[in-house]
């Protein structure tokens, strides 16, 4: 096991700057923007900017599942950071596809975490849609965890050979 300074441990760096930039854009819109969809700030001809609150997961799944779903998202996120943390651990800091990756999801997650115990709700702000159909809101902390795993997915599929570089 790589010492702590050697690990990808170095990498949490990365999960404390999604986790600020986060909240404080989730700060600024619960600040400044007035809630619901009819108080949207129309930014492109298919992207919006508005404050909802979220009670499920990411895209609001569960949102409407009774109140349940607040521990159990946040119980879900403290387990996967520590795992990814350990994992992050026993890897080399120079495996930076995998460390880059936990990192997103661990200040995503994070992020949601800070919102659930602390509002009980999640902040979301980013609309996207076409045409008709809407994209389930969402923020930076989830946009964050998806490209994380996406990252671990692509890392999937490069051979044993590009991982050794």
């Amino acid at each position: 096991m790589p010492s702590i300074k050697e690990s990808g441990i170095r990498w949490l760096w990365l999960a404390v700057l999604v986790f600020i930039a986060d909240i404080a854009i989730k700060l600024v819109v619960m600040d400044n923007m007035g809630y619901g969809w009819q108080n949207r700030i129309e930014v492109l001809p298919f992207f919006n900017l508005l404050y909802v609150h979220n009670y499920g997961a990411a895209f609001s799944f569960l949102s409407d599942a009774g109140g349940w779903q607040r521990w159990f998202f946040t119980g879900i996120a403290f387990v996967v950071c520590g795992l990814l943390m350990f994992w992050m651990r026993k890897s080399s800091a120079a495996d930076k596809l995998n460390n880059i990756a936990y990192a997103l999801i661990i200040g995503g997650a994070v992020g949601n975490v800070f919102d659930r115990i602390v509002h009980g709700f999640v902040v979301d702000y980013l609309d996207f849609f076409w045409g008709t159909y809407h994209w389930p809101a969402f923020n930076l902390a989830d946009s964050a965890i998806c490209i994380g795993a996406a990252l671990i997915i692509l890392d999937g599929f490069r051979s044993d050979k590009d991982k050794q570089k």
